[in-house]
């Protein structure tokens, strides 16, 4: 038992639609944060003067910050009020976007991008809420119509933010973000329930239940583990495709960025494979999910001969897997402890992102020394092997 107790009595209200749509497009804006950077890299270093090998700072300061806020800050919604909680780290988000796009040195630009990646969290304190407000029966599916806002989110952030610079230079990206995300917290505190949880508990033994709730929930290191490797085939494959569009089929930065949009649809499936999860279809759905994404990864390797077509099938089968693997696990984990959500979430998405790190850095080894094929082979490999724990893994707690 936990030591945070939701204060309300009886069931959970049935989600109320407006705020379903409305936390997956909150969701999708606010991870979008994540992502404007990477496609505007030499933009930025140009304007700032940073050195070449300081330059992919720009990107993994926002990943790490990231990291530290799914531990330090998303959980919190176990502990205090949630509307309030939500708003003000909206208003940090809104506050450090627009002190990147003012930003008048490297060192400024670090630092406020560290602190997008801390306050982005707030797209993972909105799930947990959200599947607070749904009923069991579909909670599998409310989660997954807004998932589907957060992997349009990914996907889209970069064309988006590579057409806008385009036309008004990077500092409006973060700009325009930044006014985003104000009206986001304006329209979200007035649909988002209040909740306020109990227990006097201090934050530090807050922090240390979050090591309890992971040693006691077998499912949460299961499910967390399959998705890890999920998310580093995900990586491995969207940092990867891009040197290959440019390298081989010399594609441009714009036709590369619209390439990216055929991974939206996976974000389709989401409400499908949400419905499995209410189904009870958890187990067949995640051998699935998992010989898909290989098989996805597989052809695409096999572009020497199948052109284009074979990657674009890759992005499309890949992230459908990913995504059907996403839903399941969520599903799952929010069915261990009513009152531990935001911790469950917080540790299942940190697992998973340790994941995405490893598969982003396969990349340059394998692809400078052994070229594409050995990127597809790791990217088939890795799910296969999640698949042979997966096939005896009897889903019990």
């Amino acid at each position: 038992m936990t030591n945070v107790a939701e204060t309300a009595a009886g069931a959970a209200p049935a989600a109320d639609q407006k705020l379903v749509l409305f936390a997956a497009v909150a969701c999708g804006a606010i991870v979008a944060n994540l992502y404007y950077a990477q496609p505007l890299v030499d933009l930025i270093a140009r304007d700032l003067a940073l050195a070449p090998s300081a330059a992919s700072g720009v990107v993994s300061l926002t990943q790490i910050g990231y990291g530290v806020g799914l531990i330090l800050l998303a959980p919190l919604v176990d502990l205090t009020e949630t509307r309030r909680l939500l708003t003000l780290t909206l208003g940090a988000a809104a506050l450090a976007l627009a002190a990147t796009a003012l930003a008048p040195s490297g060192a400024a630009f670090f630092a406020a991008s560290f602190a997008i990646g801390v306050a982005s969290t707030a797209a993972q304190m909105l799930l947990p809420i959200v599947a607070n407000a749904a009923p069991a029966e579909t909670r599998g599916q409310t989660v997954g119509t807004v998932m589907s806002g957060l992997l349009l989110g990914i996907l889209l952030a970069r064309p988006v933010a590579s057409v806008l610079a385009d036309v008004a230079g990077w500092r409006a990206v973060f700009g325009l973000s930044a006014a985003l995300m104000v009206a986001i917290a304006v329209v979200l505190r007035a649909y988002v329930p209040s909740r306020t949880p109990q227990g006097g508990m201090s934050y530090g033994a807050f922090l240390g239940s979050m090591l309890t709730l992971l040693k006691r929930h077998r499912v949460l290191r299961r499910r967390a583990a399959y998705q890890a490797a999920m998310f580093a085939v995900f990586s491995l494959f969207w940092t990867a495709v891009p040197m290959r569009l440019a390298e081989t089929y010399g594609w441009s930065h714009s036709w590369i960025g619209l390439f990216a949009l055929a991974g939206a649809a996976g974000a389709l499936v989401a409400p499908w494979a949400g419905r499995l999860a209410d189904a009870g279809l958890t187990r067949p759905g995640t051998l699935a999910a998992l010989v898909i994404a290989a098989f996805g990864f597989a052809v695409a390797g096999l572009d020497g001969w199948g052109g284009v077509a074979a990657l674009l099938f890759g992005a499309v089968v890949v992230d459908v897997g990913v995504q059907i693997n996403m839903l399941l696990g969520q599903r799952a984990i929010y069915s261990l402890d009513d009152a531990a959500r935001g911790r469950l979430n917080g540790l299942y998405i940190a697992m998973l992102f340790l994941g995405g790190a490893a598969g982003s850095a396969l990349v340059s080894p394998l692809m400078t020394t052994w070229g594409w094929p050995a990127v597809a082979i790791a990217g088939a490999l890795i799910p296969l092997a999640a698949l042979a724990f997966a096939v005896f893994d009897d889903g019990r707690d």
